[in-house]
């Protein structure tokens, strides 16, 4: 019979039950490079819970009666201040005609966004009071006899190795019988900067140290397993193998204690890797060990069933396969950049056997039979998850949503998830704001799954294979043939990609927990970045949604109408309420198309959303820093709606710009810099001018811009930081790069055949050298003497 240390019931039931947040005090490693906390930050650092509270009935109620109140007033207002005012004035002449139509249009399409938003959340409202969390026993009898695997594909592009360990980390410790985590580096695969290369070297080293530093435990807990499976076949003690099962748990948990203890906690997000990814697994066995240890002390045991599941969940924990690929080293694969190729190139391998060849120095995959030998096997799986290199997942992601797409009534789901929320205890105001929008956009994204409207977010999602085989594109470019499963087309390929989908039958589907966590832009730079790629591509695919809804309609398939409002709310939003606050913000519209009925239209929004900041541990007063944070954003949103419409016009692809994640700032675009200042001038403008005419609506409305729009300056962006960055853009528009000298002609004719590259004249042909040796002769015809 193994020895363990024995606790106490006290001490194991006070760390299997702690709080999250209760770091090993030797976590914290001194000297860390952190970034400075302002004033105005989050000072919470525990996340919220797994499971969302059950919402009360008043709640559910409040939220209908908000729905009501919203469309009521739009109704209001237009017959009494719209139809009223057309009624009144029939000789006003055509600029008021026209005033009153355009301000019509812009209230009610930011009506029409409000009313989504009450929509969705009243549907997550009801997702959270049904839910019913599956219990763990359940899991664990479901997988005990399980054959299937998941891929965990994990796209990074010149990432800090810190940030992508943490999220291979994340992965590796899912409990899933098969697990496979693999690393697509798509940096330059030959850099020649000695500090990006130290980089990637170490990034390249990730998987295969995380999969050495969990052969030991991995080797007790299936030595242990096996072991077990032997012993059943005669008869055993029941009272042995309880004390031998504790032993392995707490083998087990002390094993991640130390791993927490000697990691590193430089910021917030690394206390979360810590506390909630190492540590929260640990409490979770130590909550076994508890149960165990009480089943000893009651002089009881669990079957041997049960005994078998608890020895092969340590199997699931500590077993994964990693690998990193790298598909920029093969020409026969796509070299795109954006991250929906990188994934499409290693999806596009999976099944197959492949040898590398060497093609005129080019290094090209090449498939071979089952029967001959491979440099390279790709085994196939019956779920991909797709997992951001900035995103952490707690322990049992994989397990929970693998069970729901298994479940009775979702074979026809291909894609579900859980959406992200933000890591807490933020060191800037703009990542604690931009946060809390992240937040409610995980609420919202699980309503729209209410109403089957569900979209995929992106950051991590489980996807059946069999699906995107359904949606995939297959094309031929340079003799290669290229497999397009995730669209590449707008830089939003996963929004595109559910639209596909669900042309094909399939539908997609949020799972309603907090399962998956991505970081947030802390600096205005990184963030212009990312929202205006959110900004860009809705647009272009609204015509396949609206081709999607035809052929279903024509399949005598219910399509319901709240469906498409969401969907198309969500995919075109962001487009008609930047422009018509662009509006609101530069037109002095006429004073008497002002009502009150427009803000009692507005207030359950408002109401709504500060309710839903405060459940989510944010502030009820960060709806005023949002609508600023909006302000401040909004030429950044124009900017990704015109690139729509430029790529629509021309057909050109819009180039994926990633978020940059950088411990210094990212410097803005002068331009995004200095609009805000303007908007604040304008208003104060707007504000000097109506207070002459005695229009006080406008009056008010001009005020709070200007208020909200100079805080979220200050807040965000900050006044140093404007002044260097606009520096910069000046810079950058008078810098003219030195001309390159310009370069000898080529060779064209090798003076003998040792100097001729045959591999290149055997694999290309005679293309090349054909084209030289007439680029040469036209050069002689030129300097040829008449």
């Amino acid at each position: 019979m193994p020895e363990r240390s024995v606790l106490s019931d006290e001490s194991v039931e006070s760390i299997a039950t702690s709080e999250p947040g209760a770091l090993p005090d030797a976590s914290l490693a001194e000297g860390g490079a952190t970034r400075k906390r302002q004033w105005g930050a989050e000072r919470r650092s525990e996340p919220l819970s797994i499971v969302h509270p059950t919402p009360s009935r008043r709640k559910i109620l409040l939220g209908r009666v908000g729905i009501l109140v919203t469309i009521l007033a739009w109704i209001l207002y237009v017959i009494s201040t719209v139809l009223r005012q057309l009624a009144d004035n029939p000789n006003a002449g055509f600029q008021f005609q026209l005033e009153t139509v355009s301000y019509l249009v812009v209230v009610t399409f930011l009506t029409f966004s409000a009313l989504m938003y009450l929509l969705a959340r009243q549907g997550a409202l009801y997702r959270f009071a049904n839910h019913i969390r599956v219990p763990r026993g359940e899991l664990d009898r479901h997988f005990t006899d399980y054959h299937d695997g998941i891929t965990v594909l994990v796209p990074s592009y010149a990432e800090e190795p810190q940030v992508v360990r943490a999220t291979l980390w994340s992965a590796a410790l899912q409990e899933f019988p098969d697990l496979t985590v693999v690393l697509l580096l798509d940096d330059p695969p030959f850099p020649t900067d000695p500090a990006v290369l130290a980089r990637l070297e170490e990034t390249r080293a990730l998987a295969a140290d995380i999969e050495l530093a969990l052969s030991a435990p991995a080797e007790r807990a299936n030595s242990a397993l096996a072991d077990f499976r032997q012993r059943m076949q005669n008869s055993v003690d029941a009272a042995d193998e309880l004390l031998r099962v504790s032993a392995e748990y707490e083998a087990a948990a002390g094993w991640l204690e130390t791993m927490a203890e000697a990691e590193r906690v430089e910021n917030h997000v690394d206390e979360f890797f810590v506390d909630l990814v190492i540590m929260g697994l640990s409490r979770e066995l130590r909550l076994t060990l508890l149960a165990l240890d009480a089943a000893s002390a009651q002089k009881a045991s669990p079957g041997a069933e049960r005994l078998g599941q608890l020895y092969q969940r340590l199997s699931w924990i500590f077993n994964v396969k990693t690998e990193t690929f790298e598909r920029k080293m093969f020409a026969s694969l796509s070299h795109e950049t954006n991250k929906a190729m990188n994934l499409n190139a290693y999806i596009s391998l999976m099944g197959h056997r492949w040898n590398r060849e060497d093609a005129a120095g080019a290094m090209v995959l090449r498939e071979v039979a089952e029967d001959e030998p491979a440099d390279l096997i790709i085994p196939d799986t019956e779920y991909l998850l797709t997992l951001d290199a900035d995103s952490l997942l707690l322990r049992d992601y994989c397990l929970r949503l693998a069970y729901f797409l298994e479940s009775a009534g979702n074979e026809r789901v291909a894609v579900t998830q859980t959406p992200y929320s933000s890591f807490r205890g933020a060191p800037t105001r703009i990542e604690r704001v931009a946060g809390a929008t992240t937040d409610i956009q995980h609420i919202l994204h699980q309503g729209m799954t209410y109403y089957g409207a569900t979209f995929w977010v992106g950051a991590n999602a489980v996807i059946r294979k069999r699906a995107l085989e359904d949606i995939v594109e297959v094309e031929t470019v340079g003799g290669f043939e290229i497999r397009t499963y995730i669209q590449d087309r707008t830089v939003i390929e996963d929004t595109e990609s559910s639209v596909d989908l669900g042309t094909h039958g399939w539908t997609l589907s949020n799972y309603p927990e907090r399962l998956s966590y991505s970081a947030t832009p802390p600096d205005f730079g990184a963030l212009v970045v990312q929202r205006r790629r959110w900004a860009n591509g809705g647009l272009l695919i609204l015509p396949k949604l609206w081709k999607q809804i035809s052929q279903r309609r024509s399949l005598r398939e219910r399509v319901l109408f709240r469906e498409v409002l969401l969907r198309v709310n969500y995919m075109a939003s962001i487009a008609w309420a930047s422009f018509g606050l662009l509006f609101l913000l530069a037109y002095p519209y006429d004073s008497r198309l002002l009502s009150p009925v427009v803000f009692i239209a507005a207030l359950p929004y408002f109401l709504a959303m500060g309710s839903d900041l405060r459940d989510s541990g944010h502030r009820f007063s960060d709806i005023f820093r949002i609508y600023g944070f909006n302000l401040v954003l909004l030429t950044v949103n124009l900017a990704g709606v015109i690139k729509s419409m430029q790529q629509g016009l021309t057909g050109e692809k819009i180039p994926f710009v990633r978020t940059p994640k950088v411990k210094n700032r990212t410097a803005a675009p002068a331009l995004y810099v200095v609009v805000p200042y303007l908007i604040v001038a304008f208003s104060l403008l707007t504000v000097w001018r109506n207070v002459q005419d005695q229009n006080w609506g406008n009056v008010a409305f001009a005020a709070l811009n200007a208020v909200l729009a100079a805080g979220a300056i200050r807040a965000y962006v900050g006044m140093r930081n404007s002044i260097v960055d606009v520096f910069l853009g000046v810079l950058g528009w008078l810098y003219v790069s030195p001309k390159k000298p310009k370069q000898e002609a080529p060779k064209i004719v090798p003076k003998s055949p040792e100097e001729i590259d045959w591999e290149s004249v055997l694999y290309y042909g005679d293309r090349r050298l054909n084209r030289d040796l007439r680029a040469g002769n036209d050069r002689r015809r030129r300097v040829t003497p008449r």
